[in-house]
């Protein structure tokens, strides 16, 4: 179900708050609640963030772990420094594929505050003096104007949370759309991947053999087309619907290369956009052609 992100400074009482809200859950709904964070990956904090990998590692395990979790009975909480923008953009596509709401807490202190409890903690937990510098000088703070950091709560160190109003925001507010690119690709069949790759082969090697025994501005024959198209601006000059043959123009040979570029765009175009009738598939690729080789 939904997703709450934690954001802030090292120690700025991200984990507190992460729990706060998990009793609050879990006395007032029937949901169960999860809290993802650094915590339970028992990785040394200091060794991660002193390494752009590792720490890209991590949070790729952390989203990993989210999207796991994430359905439509439970509630997530990502306790963590959630600190780079991009990244909650990447959250926020990750519960658009989800369809459900999500809301940022954005735990606010000052660098002093946050280092004088950073000194306070126990040894093994706390951050060496240079990477908590170095987290703070990269923290990219959240904006309520930014789609992904929407709705926003900003908390300081003495308030209480909101709670019924981030309730609201998690129960009471639709889940974002979700588009194209987040979407999971209803194919029209078991084999329109098959006959999307097939289709598209055949017409690819027909265009291709043809050049071999033509010359430009001979007529060649694209199987399974039937829509009246120019290709490089030459247009139809025999249209053989009976035999769903399309001829078509050519004033230059196109090389393999090219086609099997051109093949592969397609094809990761059409599983966005997959036809009801696996028909029309080497009509629309003959138009790809003409559109990209104008």
């Amino acid at each position: 179900m939904p997703l709450i992100v934690m954001c802030g400074y090292p120690c700025s009482g991200k984990t507190r708050r992460a729990e706060e809200l998990k009793e609050y859950f879990e006395q007032n709904t029937d949901r169960k609640v999860h809290i993802v964070g650094d915590g339970g990956l028992d990785v040394d904090r200091n060794t991660v963030y002193a390494d752009s990998q590792k720490e890209k590692n991590i949070r790729s395990s952390l989203k990993a772990e989210v999207e796991r979790k994430v359905n439509k009975d439970h509630i997530v909480i990502l306790d963590s420094l959630n600190y780079i923008k991009g990244y909650r953009y990447e959250l926020f596509c990750l519960i658009k594929h989800a369809q459900t709401p999500h809301c940022l807490v954005y735990c606010l202190t000052s660098d002093d505050e946050s280092s004088t409890w950073n000194t306070n903690r126990d040894a093994a937990e706390q951050y060496t003096k240079d990477i908590f510098d170095a987290l703070v000088l990269r923290f990219e703070a959240p904006d309520s104007r930014n789609r992904w950091d929407n709705p926003l709560f900003t908390i300081l160190k003495d308030d209480t949370l909101p709670y019924e109003a981030i309730s609201d925001a998690l129960f009471k507010r639709k889940a974002p759309p979700a588009n194209q690119s987040t979407q999971s690709q209803p194919l029209s069949s078991a084999n329109f991947l098959y006959e999307l790759d097939k289709i598209t082969q055949e017409a690819l090697m027909a265009v291709f053999n043809a050049q071999k025994t033509s010359v430009p501005g001979d007529l060649i024959s694209v199987p399974g087309a039937t829509e009246k198209i120019s290709f490089l601006h030459i247009y139809i000059e025999n249209l053989n619907v009976l035999n769903r043959m399309f001829h078509i123009k050519l004033t230059r040979n196109v090389n393999m290369a090219e086609l099997r570029k051109l093949r592969r765009q397609f094809i990761s175009y059409t599983k966005m956009h997959p036809t009801e009738n696996s028909g029309q598939i080497s009509n629309m690729f003959v138009q790809y052609l003409n559109k990209s080789l104008h």
